[in-house]
């Protein structure tokens, strides 16, 4: 039985601190964004703000709730391995889907607003908010997905208020108790 690990957290809270851990650790890793990032590409729009929350929106009217997860469901079905990092899990119906496939565990990634637009603003990835507005605007998107229910519901939580090499160690020692504790031997 695969163990699915699924990382949620608000943009810019550090989900990509728990993923490099989980890559070094051996762990493989499916980012749920990277769809929303392909379907842009293979639509041929720019990634700015607007147009991957459009997509993302899209997706979910045109193929369900669930739209994210199932192309994601693909990608994990060609894994070889019993774990896999599910990095960017969103909403309660993305969960169920992972259900589906074998055992889930949740972790969440928190940090302030403040904390979480300062760093979006330095990371500068393409489609990474450049104001505020915009900002607040990808929150409204991503809550209005359901990712606060995920994050209420998470096994695991990792405050990233400090430095990344706090989360890290944090994320390691997560992962490294699933691993020890037999969480992926189904």
């Amino acid at each position: 039985m695969v163990l699915m690990i699924c990382v949620a957290g608000m943009p810019g809270s550090g989900k990509g601190v728990a993923a490099r851990a989980a890559r070094d650790m051996g762990i493989p890793v499916v980012t749920m964004g990277d769809v929303v990032r392909e379907e842009a590409t293979r639509r041929g729009l720019a990634h700015t703000p607007r147009n991957l929350n459009m997509i993302a929106e899209k997706l979910r009217e045109e193929e369900g709730p669930a739209a994210v997860a199932l192309r994601i469901a693909e990608k994990i079905r060609r894994i070889k391995g019993r774990t896999v990092i599910v990095d960017g899990v969103r909403s309660l119906a993305e969960m169920k889907v992972f259900r589906s496939m074998g055992r889930t565990v949740i972790i969440a990634v928190h940090a302030s607003p403040r904390t979480r637009f300062k760093r979006l603003l330095e990371r500068g990835r393409p489609g990474d908010p450049r104001s505020w507005e915009e900002f607040e605007e990808r929150d409204m998107v991503e809550l209005g997905f359901g990712l606060g229910n995920v994050i209420a519901l998470a096994d695991y939580m990792i405050v990233n208020e400090g430095k990344v090499e706090e989360a890290y160690r944090e994320a390691r020692r997560i992962l490294s108790g699933l691993m020890e504790n037999g969480e992926d031997k189904g």
